[in-house]
C-alpha cells in the first residue's frame, strides 16, 4: 500500500504566506531598482565624458579660428604692408610675441588654410630655430617623439607672398589647462574640498597618433604624463576605425569613464586623438556606499518586522494546533478530548469552541447509539451533515483571513518602504541646503543645478506620496492641480538641452504671462519634453523648435492655455499623422522606440481635461498644439 503524501504543516504554510513579501519580493525589487540605477547612473557617467569632450573640441576649434583671423588680420593690417623688407623680421618677431605664437614668418611655399599639421624636426627646426628641442617629448616605452603638432594658419599676401603662424602644442600646457579648466573648474578646488577632488577632478589630454604630447594627468601628483600612450584598443577603435570612444578605459595607471575623439588635419588625415575624461573610482566607491546602506535598512526593516510578523502569526498557530491536537485524540478514541480555552485570533479560539461543542454533540450522539441503533444511524446522518457545512465554512474563513493577512501585508510594506525612502530624501535636502550655505558667495554660478536638485527632490517626494497613498488611501484627497505653464516651459531649458544636437538644433520660446492651468507641472514638464524628443529626432540637418503661449478657449467655449510647439523637420504623411497617438505605433522600427510617448502624452492632457492635435505636411515640419483649462480661481 502507498503511503500518502505528506504535505507541508499549516504552521509552516501560515509562516511561509507571512514572510513571503518581506524576505522574497522585497529584496528581488530593491535588487531590480539597484540594477536600474546602477545602469543608468553608467548612462549619464558616459554621456557626461562625451559633453566635456566635446567643450575641448569646441575650444581647439576656437583656437584655430581665433590664430588664422590674429595672422590675417595681421598681414592686412596698413602697417605691417608700409613696412620696408628690412623692417618686416623685427615686426614679425615682435607681433608673435604679442599674440603668443610659436612661429610668425613670410614664405612662398605655403598653401593658404588654417587646421592641424604634423612637422617632423627638420621642418620645426627650418621655420624656427628652436622650436625641434620645445617639440620633443621623452616616451615612457624608450626613444623620444621628434615631430611636432601644430595649429597653423596661413594667410596670402600680395606679390605671391604669404604669412605663416602657427602654434606648437607638444608641451603646450597652457592650451592644455584651459581646456582642463573649462570642462573640470572643480579640478582647481582645494584639496581639502573632499567632493571636487573625488567627483569633478577630471583629467584631459592631447594625443600625437597614441603618444600623450600634452595632459593634465599627473599619476600620483607627480609630473605630468607625457610620453605615455593610450592603450591599444582605444587607438584601433579612434585612430584605426575612426569612431569615438566612449567607455571605461585604463589611462597610465587608473581606470577612467573616458571619450576619445581622433583629431584630423588640414587634409582630412587622422593624426592624433582629444580626451576628456575622470576617475571611476569615487562613483564605484559611492555606490558601494550606497549598496551598503541599502542593504543596513533592509536588514533593520526585517529587524524589526519579522518579529512583529512572528508574534501575529503565533496568534493563529496556537489555536489551530490546539485543535489539530483535539482532533488528533478524537481520532485515536479519546472522546472527551476537548480544546478548551485558548488564545489567538478572535475568530480562529471562536472556532475552537464551535469544535469542542461539535465533539460533546458528537459524545452525546455516540451514547444514544448504544441505546438506539436505528436513531442513532439517522442521527449521526444529521450530525455528519452539520460537520461538514462547519468545515467548509472553517475553510471559508480561513481563505478570507489569509487573503486579509496579504493585502494587510502589501499595505505595510508599501507604506514601510515610502517611509524609508522619505529618511534618505530629508538628509538630501539638508545636505541642500547646507550645500548652498557652503557655496553662499558661488551660489549664482550654480543655481539651476542646485534649482534642478531641488526639483527632483521634490519629484521624488511625490512618488512617496503616491507610495502612502496606496498604503491609506483614506488619508489623501484629489486636490486640483494649478500651474503656471510659463514657469514649465522656462524650467525645461536645462533637462532638455543634452537632446539639442550641438549647434544644430535650437529651442526659441516666445512667451507671455498667463494664467495658471489645471494640470499637475510634472505631468506638464513630462508632456512638453517628450514633444521636444521627437522634434529632435525629426530633424537630423538641424532646424528650430519654436514654443509659443497664447491665451484661448475650445469649441465648447472653456477658457484656458493653448501651448504650441513646432519644428521645421522633415514632417509627416497624413495617414502617419492620423496614427501617432495609437499606442505601440512608431515609425522608427522595432529598436527605435515603444510607441507609447505621444498614447501618454495624449492621456496625461485627457486626464486634465484638455486637448492634443497635430497638424504636420511632409517636407513642412510638425506643429503640436495643447490646450488646457485654465484652473479655478
Amino acid at each position: 500500500m502507498a503511503r500518502p503524501r505528506r504535505w507541508p504543516s499549516v504552521r509552516l504554510r501560515l509562516l511561509v504566506l507571512a514572510l513571503l513579501p518581506m524576505l522574497v519580493l522585497m529584496p528581488l525589487l530593491l535588487g531590480i531598482t539597484m540594477q536600474r540605477w546602477i545602469s543608468r547612473t553608467d548612462q549619464i557617467l558616459l554621456a557626461r565624458a562625451g559633453s566635456d569632450l566635446t567643450i575641448g573640441r569646441e575650444y581647439l576649434a576656437h583656437l584655430i579660428d581665433n590664430t588664422r583671423q590674429q595672422v590675417a588680420a595681421f598681414g592686412a593690417s596698413a602697417a605691417f604692408l608700409a613696412l620696408q623688407p628690412e623692417q618686416r623680421d623685427a615686426a614679425l618677431a615682435q607681433q608673435r610675441d604679442r599674440l603668443g605664437l610659436d612661429l610668425l614668418l613670410l614664405t612662398r611655399d605655403a598653401t593658404a588654410g588654417s587646421g592641424i599639421a604634423v612637422l617632423d624636426a627638420t621642418e620645426l627646426e627650418r621655420l624656427s630655430p628652436g622650436l625641434a628641442a620645445r617639440a620633443r617629448i621623452p616616451l615612457s616605452d624608450g626613444g623620444s617623439e621628434t615631430r611636432g603638432l601644430l595649429v597653423l594658419t596661413t594667410s596670402p599676401l600680395p606679390a605671391g607672398e604669404a604669412l605663416l603662424g602657427g602654434i606648437l602644442l607638444n608641451g603646450n600646457t597652457g592650451f592644455i589647462d584651459r581646456i582642463n579648466d573649462l570642462v573640470y573648474p572643480a579640478s582647481n578646488a582645494p584639496q581639502s574640498d573632499a567632493m571636487a577632488a573625488k567627483m569633478d577632478r577630471g583629467v584631459t589630454t592631447l594625443f600625437l597618433d597614441d603618444i600623450r604630447i600634452s595632459t593634465t594627468l599627473r599619476p600620483a601628483g607627480g609630473a605630468r604624463a607625457l610620453g605615455t600612450r593610450a592603450s591599444p584598443e582605444v587607438t584601433a577603435q579612434v585612430l584605426g576605425a575612426g569612431q569615438p570612444w566612449r567607455d571605461t578605459a585604463f589611462v597610465v595607471n587608473d581606470w577612467y569613464i573616458s571619450a576619445y575623439e581622433a583629431i584630423t588635419d588640414r587634409d582630412g588625415a587622422r593624426v592624433g586623438m582629444l580626451y576628456a575624461g575622470f576617475p571611476k573610482a569615487p562613483y564605484t566607491q559611492a555606490r558601494q556606499v550606497t549598496l551598503l546602506l541599502v542593504g543596513a535598512a533592509f536588514a533593520g526593516v526585517l529587524a524589526l518586522f519579522v518579529p512583529l510578523f512572528l508574534h501575529w502569526a503565533r496568534g493563529i498557530f496556537r489555536p489551530v494546533e490546539a485543535m489539530g491536537g483535539t482532533i488528533a485524540r478524537v481520532e485515536s478514541g479519546d472522546m472527551t478530548a476537548r480544546t478548551g480555552p485558548a488564545s489567538g485570533a478572535p475568530e480562529l479560539t471562536q472556532l475552537a469552541g464551535h469544535l469542542d461543542q461539535l465533539l460533546a454533540r458528537l459524545q452525546q450522539r455516540e451514547q444514544a447509539l448504544q441505546n438506539a441503533n436505528q436513531d442513532l444511524n439517522t442521527r449521526v446522518a444529521a450530525r455528519t451533515a452539520d460537520l461538514l457545512a462547519a468545515n467548509q465554512a472553517l475553510a471559508a474563513t480561513t481563505r478570507q483571513l489569509v487573503l486579509s493577512t496579504k493585502l494587510a501585508t502589501i499595505g505595510e510594506v508599501t507604506a514601510g518602504v515610502a517611509h524609508e525612502i522619505n529618511n534618505p530624501l530629508a538628509v538630501i535636502s539638508g545636505n541642500l541646503e547646507v550645500l548652498r550655505m557652503v557655496l553662499a558667495e558661488r551660489q549664482p554660478e550654480a543655481e539651476t543645478e542646485l534649482q534642478l536638485i531641488e526639483d527632483q527632490i521634490r519629484r521624488i517626494g511625490g512618488l512617496v506620496s503616491q507610495l502612502l497613498q496606496f498604503a491609506r488611501p483614506e488619508e489623501f484627497t484629489g486636490a486640483i492641480s494649478s500651474t503656471d505653464p510659463v514657469a514649465v516651459i522656462e524650467q525645461i531649458r536645462p533637462l532638455v538641452r543634452h537632446l539639442l544636437a550641438p549647434g544644430r538644433v535650437q529651442l526659441r520660446a516666445d512667451l507671455a504671462p498667463m494664467p495658471p492651468v489645471a494640470m499637475p507641472a510634472p505631468e506638464l514638464q513630462q508632456v512638453l519634453i517628450n514633444l521636444i524628443a521627437n522634434a529632435v529626432q525629426a530633424m537630423p540637418a538641424g532646424g528650430t523648435i519654436t514654443l509659443a503661449c497664447t491665451e484661448a478657449t475650445n469649441a465648447a467655449g472653456t477658457a484656458g492655455v493653448a501651448i504650441s510647439l513646432a519644428d521645421d523637420g522633415t514632417g509627416m504623411a497624413p495617414e502617419v499623422a492620423a496614427r501617432v497617438f495609437d499606442p505601440f505605433f512608431t515609425t522608427r522600427g522595432a529598436e527605435g522606440g515603444t510607441g507609447l510617448g505621444l498614447a501618454i502624452c495624449q492621456n496625461l492632457i485627457t486626464r486634465a481635461a484638455g486637448e492634443l492635435s497635430v497638424a504636420s505636411q511632409p517636407g513642412s515640419g510638425t506643429r503640436f498644439q495643447i490646450w488646457l483649462p485654465a484652473a479655478a480661481g
